[in-house]
């Protein structure tokens, strides 16, 4: 599932006209980044990586709208950054990777 959320997430950034082509090349390198970095997880703590997955695709698809909610879009990205918390200390790489995407989100201004 959780490589199935990533590849939906890919195939939606590459069709989206709301973020800049550098932004998506960005975004695209980031998710396959996060993609190694969860399989090595997936496999240990299967529910923490679903969450992780989860809310990076409520994230996504929150930076992606038409119309903007920016309640809905600092939820989305708390939620993501609280879904690892708990991996900051035996998976720093994930949360790595999963911080830069909310940074990268937040420096396009979403």
């Amino acid at each position: 599932m959780i490589e199935d959320t990533i590849a939906q997430l890919e195939a939606r950034i590459q069709k989206t006209d709301s973020v800049k082509p550098e932004n998506k090349a960005e975004l695209l390198q980031l998710l396959s980044t996060l993609r190694s970095e969860i399989s090595a997880i997936s496999t240990t703590h299967g529910e923490d990586a679903e969450s992780i997955a989860g809310f990076t695709t409520v994230s996504t698809h929150e930076a992606m709208r038409e119309r903007k909610n920016p309640e809905l879009m600092k939820a989305s990205l708390q939620g993501l950054s609280s879904s690892v918390a708990e991996f900051e200390e035996t998976h720093p790489g994930q949360v790595q990777v999963v911080n830069r995407v909310c940074e990268t989100l937040a420096n396009l201004g979403i």
